[in-house]
């Protein structure tokens, strides 16, 4: 096989559709756009959601619900989960973040709850700690820091 013999595959390149280029090409005048009318216009069409003048659905449905503005955002890990470390680490957000044990660093911080058994004694530094999860870490030999 040599340059010259190389050739793309078959169907990869189609011919470009010259329009408004004479009758014979079956697209020449009207270029396709049909006669008259708001679509043969070059700027022509309506906009997304346009229900010709009848009020679009989205103005239709009601509106539901609301964002609160008090909404705590943590990130939220179970005493269950942290078994993996060894006995005596310090453990914080970022570090459970690079060990992918939580998929987002929360904007207010750590919550640890307390689903599931701890086995080793470690120091936690959260945000926020549920009673059954300080109690689980407390139990155990390990510390409980709140940030």
């Amino acid at each position: 096989m040599k340059l010259h013999n190389m050739s793309p595959a078959e169907g990869a390149v189609t011919k470009s559709v010259r329009k408004g280029r004479g009758t014979a090409s079956g697209l020449g005048k009207t270029s396709g756009r049909g006669q008259k009318g708001q679509n043969a216009r070059k700027s022509g069409g309506v906009r997304l959601g346009f229900e010709g003048g009848q009020t679009p659905l989205l103005r239709r449905l009601p509106k539901r619900g609301f964002t609160n503005i008090f909404k705590k955002d943590y990130a939220i890990v179970n005493v269950g989960d942290l078994n993996f470390v060894e006995e005596g680490t310090v453990i914080d957000q970022e570090f459970l973040f690079e060990n992918r044990v939580i998929g987002k660093i929360g904007k207010d911080g750590l919550k640890v709850l307390g689903n599931g058994e701890l086995t080793k004694a470690i120091t936690i530094k959260a945000s926020k700690f549920t009673n059954t999860a300080k109690e689980k870490i407390e139990k155990i030999g390990g510390k409980v820091e709140v940030l």
